[in-house]
């Protein structure tokens, strides 16, 4: 069904981004934003200080809707109408960085083992030893005086 031919009681019904989806495929070619609105504005019957207090809402939903593509030049299209490419980066110099990362960490985690098991040992040690031959019990008296 043609915009044109339809009442505006059955345009208000439909969304911003439904009336730009049919735009769009009638006029058969990318659109800019504003031009896009002012047509959806004109069919509702929209002032002109409504188009302002809305134009960005209206952005925002363009970009956040699936069915559209911002194309060079800031103009809109249906995404239906064009191949999008994927490109997947070459990952493999920032999977060596990582896995240099990660030997060194690991490294480190060994190096830090080592050292506690070192500690443990001397503390082992030190039990062994009677510490508290140099353990000397003062009265509250004898620390007064000092």
């Amino acid at each position: 069904m043609s915009l044109k031919s339809m009442k505006k009681e059955e345009l208000e019904l439909l969304s911003y981004t439904d009336l730009t989806e049919m735009i769009l495929s009638e006029n058969k070619k990318p659109m800019n934003t504003a031009t896009i609105f002012h047509k959806i504005c004109d069919l509702l019957e929209l002032s002109d200080s409504e188009y302002t207090s809305k134009i960005g809402d209206f952005y925002t939903s363009l970009t956040t809707d699936k069915r559209f593509l911002l194309l060079e030049g800031a103009e809109w299209d249906l995404k239906d109408r064009h191949v999008v490419d994927i490109v997947v980066a070459d990952d493999d110099e920032e999977d060596e960085e990582s896995s240099e990362e990660e030997e060194e960490v690991e490294e480190e985690d060994e190096s830090f083992d080592e050292n506690m098991d070192a500690v443990d040992d001397e503390e082992t040690l030190d039990d062994d030893e009677d510490d508290l031959d140099d353990l000397v019990v003062m009265s509250e008296e004898e620390l007064d005086a000092e």
